[in-house]
């Protein structure tokens, strides 16, 4: 296990990129740089600050509060009643705890949420909250490692996802070129902002029924 390894083993992967970083591991990288100092997570809270310390050989510090306070395991909850499936939050999450098709009702699996709350922000209709896991219980090494490894699954599929689309991009191309003449760039333009567009008013129709519903 080389250092930066040892470092990250010490976090608890709950990937919530409190400390300012995109997630655990390059926040591990950035304290084995000695670029940060070692009191920014609060998932790991006092806890956590003690064994970075003894790892990197570092006294230890009081948790830095501006990143966020160190609280008992909380899950997200989604109001199914008013998800008006806009998809926001399974992007969101980090490791693929949350189901759910577009304009489909989405649900969080909590067995494998790690209370990061990144999925809260998001949510256009303010439908998903943090509740504390009942009954309370501590996160555990096991919850970490399990987290990381599903982490770890979601990017290698999102760079996957990300690559088979610039391939079918670059098909479909190919096939204009081929098959109709060439678009001047201000139709190619005016094409890309009237999908904008109808995105957009198929948002703002669904946020207004969502509205609606909450107000009755």
């Amino acid at each position: 296990m080389n250092r930066i390894d040892l470092v990250d083993a010490q976090l608890p992967q709950t990937q919530c990129t409190k400390c300012g970083y995109d997630g655990c591991r390059p926040y591990a990288q950035a304290l084995v740089d000695d670029e940060v100092p070692i009191n920014r997570c609060p998932p790991g809270g006092d806890v956590g600050i003690a064994r970075l310390a003894t790892v990197l050989g570092k006294p230890v510090l009081p948790l830095d509060e501006t990143r966020g306070l160190h609280v008992p395991l909380h899950v997200a909850r989604i109001d199914e009643q008013h998800c008006i499936g806009c998809t926001l939050c399974i992007q969101a999450c980090p490791v693929d705890a949350i189901v759910g098709a577009n304009k489909a009702m989405h649900t969080v699996l909590a067995a494998l949420c790690t209370g990061c709350d990144l999925c809260v922000a998001p949510c256009p209709v303010d439908c998903i909250s943090m509740e504390p896991v009942q009954p309370a219980r501590a996160w555990t090494d096991d919850d970490a490692a399990a987290a990381r490894s599903r982490h770890q699954r979601r990017a290698t599929r999102l760079a996957r996802e990300s690559r088979e689309d610039q391939e079918r991009l670059r098909a479909r191309s190919a096939v204009r070129e081929q098959d109709s003449p060439a678009l001047p760039a201000t139709a190619t333009v005016a094409g890309a902002d009237d999908a904008a567009e109808r995105k957009r008013a198929i948002l703002e129709a669904a946020l207004a029924r969502a509205r609606s519903r909450r107000a009755h």
